[in-house]
């Protein structure tokens, strides 16, 4: 009986190798064309959703960033504002009669005003900022100038510094509220020049060619009221004096608690009734200044 099976299976192992190629590739055939396409289509289709995800990604990056960026652009300009122009001083660029201004001085598009850097900054001291809307490149932008403040200096220029605070500016605008003596009731006014106190608040609007919406910022002045330069004029005309001997350059750079001849009074301070410093004299070059503490 076994060996009956094994020539049953011999014989059909025989009929197979007999056939001739046609049946036999039909046995060993592969993919047809119309699976491969479909196979091709479905693989396409799979690489467009994945660079799609990949670009869509890449964009909510770039926007997320970007957002970022318009974020902490603001942040910068509301932090410069309320670090500087809400101490502003109320001082008087000069203190003789002729030629007696106050150092803050606001337009719809510019401001002026006084103001100090920290002790820790590159430049301390008080420091005049002017501040206004200027065409540059065929875009407007927003620039700050930075100079020392000193009424009664003379010499050379002292050296200023600018410094663009915003770019791809479409509107700029100041408002200021006070009221001309610091006391009676105030109201938002769009200039204010030619005063003799601060306002109490300060407006400012800002708008981007981009159209991104940005905050309205309102800055309020820790320092408000009439002018305290009674102690300055006391002595203003002491400093004067003393500037009328300094009319030669510092032939060396010893330090003099007096005048004499080809050198500067350096060192000379003023002090109130408690001691405190009101301003000192000190050389730069072959010139002299006068320096008012803060």
């Amino acid at each position: 009986m076994i060996k009956n099976q094994v020539q049953g299976t011999r014989c059909k192992i025989h009929k197979t190798c007999r056939l001739n190629p046609v049946t036999r590739a039909l046995h060993l055939r592969g993919f047809t064309l119309i699976e491969v396409l479909i196979a091709m289509t479905l693989l396409s289709i799979m690489v467009v959703l994945l660079f799609s995800s990949l670009k869509i990604c890449a964009d909510s990056w770039e926007k997320g960033e970007s957002k970022i960026t318009d974020v902490n652009e603001v942040a910068v300009v509301y932090n410069f504002f309320q670090r500087h122009l809400s101490i502003a001083r109320p001082l008087w660029n000069d203190l003789s009669e002729e030629e007696k201004t106050f150092s803050f001085q606001g337009k719809a598009q510019s401001l002026q005003f006084i103001s100090a850097f920290p002790a820790s900054a590159g430049r301390s001291g008080l420091q005049l900022f002017s501040l206004d809307l200027q065409e540059e490149d065929n875009e407007q932008v927003i620039k700050v100038t930075i100079k020392p403040f000193f009424p009664v200096a003379e010499g050379e220029e002292w050296h200023k510094e600018e410094v663009t605070l915003i770019k791809h500016v479409s509107d700029f605008t100041l408002a200021y509220f006070g009221s001309d003596d610091g006391v009676s009731e105030g109201s938002w006014e769009e200039e204010w020049l030619d005063k003799e106190v601060l306002p109490q608040l300060v407006k400012i609007n800002i708008e981007l060619e981009n159209g991104i919406f940005w905050p309205e910022m309102i800055i309020d002045l820790k320092i408000t009221g009439t002018t305290n330069n009674t102690d300055l004029e006391i002595i203003i005309q002491t400093i004067r004096t003393i500037q009328k001997i300094q009319m030669s350059p510092r032939q060396s750079s010893d330090k003099t608690k007096g005048p004499g001849p080809g050198s500067g009074v350096v060192g000379i301070e003023f002090t109130d009734y408690y001691g405190r410093e009101l301003c000192s004299q000190h050389a730069q070059g072959s010139f002299y200044y006068w320096r008012y503490s803060k």
